[in-house]
This record gives C-alpha cells, sequence and structure tokens, in this order.
C-alpha cells in the first residue's frame, strides 16, 4: 500500500521540522527544571543586553533622537528573539524530553537529613583543622632542622 507524504508524518514519533509553536510541550512535565534553566538563560540574555546597551551608549550619533532609539530599541530587539530563541529551545522536544527525564531522576535521589550533613560537615572541619595542626608543626620542624642544624 503507497502512502501519501502526508501519512508519514505521525510514523516514528513526532515530526522532526523544525518549527516555530507558542504552545509548551508535555506541559506539566519537568515544570522545575525546565523553568530553572529558562530562569537562568533569562539573566544570561538579560546581561548581555545590558552589557549591549553600555557598549551602545559610547557610540556618538548626529541625530538625538536616533540615538535614543539606537541605543534602547537595539538590546531590546536582542532580547525579545533571545527570548523566543529560549522558549523554542525549552520546548523542543529532545531538551524537553531531556529535563523531564533529569528531574525525575532527581526525585529519586535518596538526600542526606539534617543531622547527617551536620555531622559530616564537623568531621570535615575537624580533620582539615588537625591537618593543619599537623603540617604547622611538621614546618616548624623542619625549618627550624635546616636552619639550626644545617645553616641554611
Amino acid at each position: 500500500m503507497l502512502r501519501s507524504a502526508g501519512e508519514y508524518e505521525g510514523i516514528g514519533g513526532y515530526d522532526e521540522r523544525i518549527e516555530m509553536k507558542f504552545e509548551i510541550y508535555k506541559r506539566g512535565q519537568g515544570k522545575y527544571t525546565r523553568l530553572g534553566s529558562g530562569l537562568g538563560w533569562g539573566i544570561i540574555a538579560a546581561l548581555g543586553c545590558l552589557s549591549l546597551y553600555g557598549q551602545l551608549s559610547t557610540i556618538d550619533f548626529p541625530n538625538q533622537q536616533a540615538e535614543m532609539w539606537v541605543k534602547t530599541m537595539v538590546p531590546v530587539g536582542v532580547f525579545v528573539v533571545l527570548a523566543g530563541l529560549i522558549f523554542w529551545l525549552l520546548n523542543k522536544h529532545s531538551i524537553a524530553d531531556f529535563m523531564i527525564d533529569a528531574e525525575g531522576e532527581m526525585k529519586k535521589v535518596s538526600w542526606s537529613s539534617r543531622k547527617e550533613i551536620m555531622v559530616s560537615t564537623i568531621v570535615v572541619i575537624s580533620v582539615v583543622i588537625i591537618m593543619g595542626v599537623f603540617l604547622g608543626f611538621a614546618d616548624l620542624l623542619f625549618s627550624m632542622f635546616f636552619t639550626d642544624v644545617l645553616g641554611i
């Protein structure tokens, strides 16, 4: 049986064409991972646009009104484009599935209790202090040996 081109789109998973859709892929799944990633990428984009604004402020324009528009609208336009790219990336099937799986694996992790963390922290700090005292004493012995005995 022959199939038309439209019938192949659903076979083998999702349609792999690159489309800009404004819908959230698998809404509610991987919510916190995607939200945190989006906020992180958004902060980086905002700081980059702020740096761009600072760089554009050093340029002198002959027209005062054109200067205001270029200095403000270029960074805003770049931010809007980056925000759209971030939204698209967070909803791209492969990236969204990875984030959903990562959040699922993090829920399976057995986290230490507060008491275990406190005891472990005290042990680490104690060992560091003891090793510091030991190395300080060894340094003192070596310096006395080299200065007093060998005369160096």
